[in-house]
């Protein structure tokens, strides 16, 4: 089966009516995220709302917001909060770059075409710009930038760990609204809880960087590479097939980072082919993204098309993908 996708490319300083009718047509999908396969009940609106008062407080006007927009739904509420959420599993690769042209972090995302979300925004909740991709219907964010020079990313970590905490992608948000280094970004996103095994990797407009490996139960851990993929400290003397594949990536982009000449061009080709680059139905390379944190501009390339965006500059507009036939 052949598919395109549309990608919508937006400004909404903040969820309003436009954003509500969204969420009613997107309440279904929202759903079957939140409740996860075999999870027990979803957790009441009061605990949703306590848990991001105690861990998130920064982002509770906008979810009492958010929760007047789309009137008494309970379960709708628990949606938002992004509290204790089902089970997700992608993919994704990313890497630093702090040569010429740089510093920039240039990923794939990495997930099944059907559900994801083709919504780029430009936002401004608290007073700061944020671009990203966004996912879910509200908040969370896939990858993004902050005009305060932060570039922070995701890809799953790789563990089977379920726990008591948010999604990943609210806690991206929590960071591009509140932190300007990768330092302040460290420190926050180690004390909230996550409700599964993650890796963030943040890069500031000066060229530092890290990737943090979060997982429920887990203290967080701080990887120095510049390559992060989908697996954490260790995968064990048998890896998985999953395991194997990421160790793979790691390795390509590492060998590219080291090879003479390498340029940003050169490693953004890299992403754009495999093993890096997928082509499988089960979680296919979406978009790939290139930020740079010290000049406020990121691009979304897809193979034979290029969109740039930048702060003071975003365009709104549309683009539609042909992924063509997707591999088993």
């Amino acid at each position: 089966m052949i598919i395109n996708k549309k990608y919508e490319f937006t400004i909404e300083d903040r969820p309003g009516p436009a954003w509500a009718a969204r969420f009613a047509a997107g309440r279904a999908e929202a759903l079957r995220w939140y409740l996860g396969k075999g999870r027990g009940p979803a957790p009441d609106p009061g605990e949703c709302r306590a848990a991001l008062a105690r861990f998130m407080p920064a982002l509770l006007p906008h979810y009492d917001d958010a929760c007047r927009l789309i009137g008494d739904d309970r379960l709708g509420h628990g949606i938002l909060s992004h509290w204790r959420p089902g089970p997700v599993a992608e993919g994704c690769s990313q890497a630093v770059w702090l040569g010429a042209g740089g510093p920039a972090l240039v990923r794939n995302y990495d997930f099944p075409l059907a559900v994801v979300t083709g919504r780029i925004e430009c936002t401004c909740w608290n007073g700061t710009a944020v671009i990203g991709k966004a996912q879910r219907p509200w908040g969370g964010l896939i990858d993004g930038m902050n005009a305060r020079g932060l570039v922070a990313s995701l890809t799953a970590g790789g563990g089977p760990g379920q726990g008591p905490g948010f999604a990943v992608i609210l806690m991206l948000r929590h960071v591009l609204e509140d932190c300007a280094t990768v330092a302040e970004a460290a420190a926050v996103l180690a004390g909230i809880p996550i409700a599964q095994s993650q890796n963030v990797t943040l890069l500031d407009r000066h060229g530092d960087h890290a990737t943090l490996f979060l997982g429920p139960g887990r203290a967080a851990g701080v990887s120095p590479l510049p390559v992060c993929t989908n697996h954490q400290e260790g995968v064990g003397p048998d890896p998985s097939p999953a395991a194997r594949h990421s160790l793979l990536r790691q390795e390509r982009l590492l060998a590219a980072l080291d090879e003479p000449g390498m340029t940003l061009d050169g490693l953004v080709d890299r992403f754009l082919a495999p093993p890096v680059y997928s082509r499988r139905a089960a979680s296919t390379t979406a978009y790939t993204a290139v930020y740079r944190p010290a000049d406020g501009s990121v691009d979304y390339i897809w193979p034979g098309r290029r969109v740039r965006q930048r702060f003071g500059g975003f365009v709104e507009c549309e683009y539609t993908h042909d992924y063509g036939e997707l591999d088993p």
